[in-house]
């Protein structure tokens, strides 16, 4: 039978109490003092081996777009927001600590966390500008590549909220983090940050990309109408579609015209009952 192996963050006393009782040494071996050190040479070895090894993994996390109307912005591509909010439990039931971020972008400094799309390292879809963190997480600012044709889409994509996620890559060791008392949680203390992916389903939904430099979008709107109008939430997502749709056409020609004034009108109506 094979020696047991130590489960990850399980105290020495308690690992030596499980080994030394366990079936594979009580019958390998006859002596106490043999099975103590088996068992302590097991448990050593298996700490220095996670020493070694980093885990990878990403943090995903939903991005509300609240856009900022600024002159040639669509030239420039830029956004801002967090990428991770300190304290929130996501759906893979880790848990970013304050300060966790702090010794990676030290030593790196925003241009050298990559900004990708989905995660894959041949689609780079710009470059962070500035990274850093404050009470409420890690906070980000960056520009898409708006002379590529994925820099371009992507930021089609955010300002229509079809891209409304974030996700952080990194690297952890066995120091980075630890489980809360019922083992439910892992906390993450000390990451290596490595890269900020622009996602299409996220896993945390509370960081926020809280500005995109260029037109409102539907989910912008949706929010005035609700918050300064006074509307339900169906009649703000009514009155924010119709609206968008509307503002998106106003280049359009003059045999259109009539449609737009018409959804205008409609939307007006929405907000006066």
């Amino acid at each position: 039978m094979p020696i047991p192996k130590p489960y990850n963050n399980e105290t020495e006393k308690d690992y030596m109490q499980r080994c030394i009782s366990s079936d594979a040494i009580q019958n390998d071996y006859s002596n106490n003092d043999q099975r103590v050190a088996v068992c302590l040479s097991t448990y050593k070895d298996k700490k220095e081996q996670d020493l070694e090894e980093f885990e990878t993994g990403h943090l995903e996390l939903n991005a509300e777009i609240k856009a900022v109307d600024e002159e040639d912005a669509t030239a420039k591509g830029e956004f801002e927001g967090y990428a991770s909010i300190f304290g929130n439990v996501d759906l893979g039931n880790d848990v970013v600590e304050k300060g966790a971020f702090v010794s990676s972008l030290r030593k790196k400094g925003p241009k050298k966390i990559k900004m990708l799309y989905q995660h894959d390292t041949k689609q780079p879809i710009g470059v962070f500008d500035k990274i850093k963190e404050d009470d409420e997480g890690l906070y980000v600012k960056g520009r898409l590549a708006m002379g590529t044709q994925k820099g371009k889409e992507v930021y089609e994509l955010m300002k229509m909220g079809a891209i409304d996620g974030l996700s952080v890559g990194y690297r952890v060791d066995a120091k980075g983090y630890n489980y809360d008392n019922n083992g439910k949680r892992r906390r993450l203390t000390k990451v290596d940050l490595m890269e900020i992916s622009a996602v299409t389903f996220p896993m945390n939904p509370s960081a926020q990309v809280t500005a995109v430099k260029g037109e409102r979008t539907i989910r912008e709107w949706e929010t005035f109408l609700r918050e300064e109008g006074g509307l339900s939430r169906s009649e703000s997502k009514m009155g924010a579609n119709a609206l968008t749709k509307a503002l998106n056409q106003r280049e359009v020609g003059d045999s259109q015209n009539n449609e737009i004034v018409a959804k205008l009108r409609n939307l007006t109506e929405i907000i006066k009952k």
